[in-house]
């Protein structure tokens, strides 16, 4: 059986509606989280875990943290049942909130540390070489006297990681760990979730909205919307059943020229070249740039896909999410 076994699983939550006018008691309505889900994930993947607002992402990572029970179907971690025997379950777990904190907030993390490793029973000497690997690979060291409440999002974000990690999980849950994050501390993010899943085949899902994050880390992705898994597979194959529009940026080495392109090439004028936006499926990229060097000499060509980001808004629109 694979390490992550998913099967049929359903959640509700009911919500109670605002009071309508000249009556006593709120309506209630139902909210289906998730309806059917099922998927398998192997030891030492890392999954990317897609979808908007509302498709259920969060109430998957709570599930398989052992936070929520489902309504029905199964789930089994390394062979456990997350909401059942959680204190056990748990030693074998790592979860980060992007927006919620593990760590205390006046005292220096260091200490914070110290207390983790007594809640999971981390022998001395383990906690010690845990530690100073994942101080260093964080960039950590200067910061561990350091309040946790004096430190910058991107700074706090690495110590959660290096909290939720100490006790050395078979698996890390991330439900948006770079929300908020600059791009540097996005980068060095990305690279050490890499050589934590590369150096101890720790298996990584991460729910995020940045797609650049996606497309860094994960081979394999999944989509959620309305509760329902909609797609599993690769990026690569899902970005391509998407990749419907590109762009090149072209100079010539003689000004105003413009070559004669079918109708469905847009051309704008850029300083002194040409933007020119095509869609593949009605015209080969091969085919426009042979029609693009009979124009005359070129100086500079650039031909670029679409925003990774427009294309999953594309795929979610026509997916009706």
């Amino acid at each position: 059986m694979s390490y992550i076994h998913v099967e049929h699983l359903s959640k509700s939550f009911q919500i109670r509606k605002k009071r309508e006018q000249g009556k006593l008691l709120r309506e209630k309505q139902t909210i289906r989280a998730l309806e059917d889900v099922s998927f398998e994930i192997e030891q030492g993947e890392l999954i990317g875990y897609i979808g908007p607002n509302g498709a259920g992402k969060s109430t998957t990572v709570k599930i398989l943290s052992g936070i929520l029970t489902p309504d029905g179907g199964e789930a089994l971690v390394g062979g456990r049942i997350p909401w059942r025997n959680r204190k056990e379950y748990v030693q074998h777990i790592g979860v980060v909130f992007g927006q919620r904190m593990q760590l205390w907030w006046d005292v220096p993390i260091l200490e914070s540390y110290s207390l983790l490793r007594d809640i999971y029973r981390v022998p001395e000497t383990a906690y010690q070489k845990r530690l100073g690997e994942l101080t260093e690979a964080l960039n950590l060291g200067e910061l561990l006297r350091t309040p946790l409440r004096q430190l910058s999002l991107g700074q706090r974000m690495r110590a959660e990681l290096c909290g939720s990690l100490l006790h050395q999980p078979e698996i890390l849950f991330l439900d948006e760990p770079t929300i908020g994050l600059d791009a540097v501390s996005k980068l060095a993010l990305r690279d050490f979730l890499r050589w934590e899943n590369r150096e101890h085949r720790t298996t990584i899902l991460l729910t995020t909205h940045d797609m650049e994050d996606i497309a860094a880390l994960c081979a394999r992705v999944m989509v959620l919307g309305h509760g329902r898994k909609l797609y599993d597979g690769s990026l690569q194959e899902l970005l391509h059943r998407y990749d419907r529009t590109r762009t090149v940026d072209i100079r010539y080495d003689a000004d105003g020229i413009l070559p004669t392109l079918p109708d469905s090439v847009a051309v704008q004028r850029e300083g002194d070249g040409l933007r020119l936006t095509y869609q593949p499926e009605k015209l080969a990229t091969a085919e426009l740039l042979a029609l693009l060097q009979q124009a005359g000499p070129i100086r500079e060509m650039t031909v670029q896909p679409q925003n990774i980001d427009h294309l999953i808004a594309d795929m979610y629109r026509e997916m009706g999410l």
